[in-house]
């Protein structure tokens, strides 16, 4: 009974948290404070929902059903692929999106504007 209530509130968090990233990517105004919805928001939902399905499986395992432990096991793999994937290629987007020039909305500073794009150009200048 406990379980089961420790399964729907993970659920309702992940949830939460989930269409907490939607609704920011329809209203944040740019494509890094988009990004930040997009994965922060998704990956901390994805750690609760599969957190809840971890839970899931071992509660069927425990009942001595031996599909709960390959459900436990593929989703604390998938969890651990999505903490890997979603940050670098938040990353990669938010880097190719800066060398393309795209500017961050309502931004004061940009302090990598000044520096160099590639590193043979701060061996020429002595490292400075």
């Amino acid at each position: 009974m406990i379980f089961d209530i420790i399964i729907y509130v993970l659920i309702g968090i992940g949830i939460f948290f989930n269409v907490l990233a939607g609704v920011g990517l329809l209203r944040f105004p740019d494509v890094y404070t988009r990004l930040h919805a997009g994965t922060k928001c998704t990956t901390f939902g994805s750690i609760f929902l599969i957190g809840s399905v971890v839970l899931i499986g071992l509660k069927m395992w425990w009942e001595k059903d031996t599909n709960g432990s390959v459900l436990a096991l593929h989703s604390a793999l998938a969890l651990i692929a999505i903490l890997l994937t979603n940050p670098v290629g938040a990353h990669a987007i938010a880097r190719a999106a800066h060398r393309s020039g795209v500017k961050p909305a309502q931004a004061v500073i940009d302090e990598l504007a000044e520096k160099p794009l590639n590193d043979k150009t701060n061996m020429q200048n002595g490292g400075k």
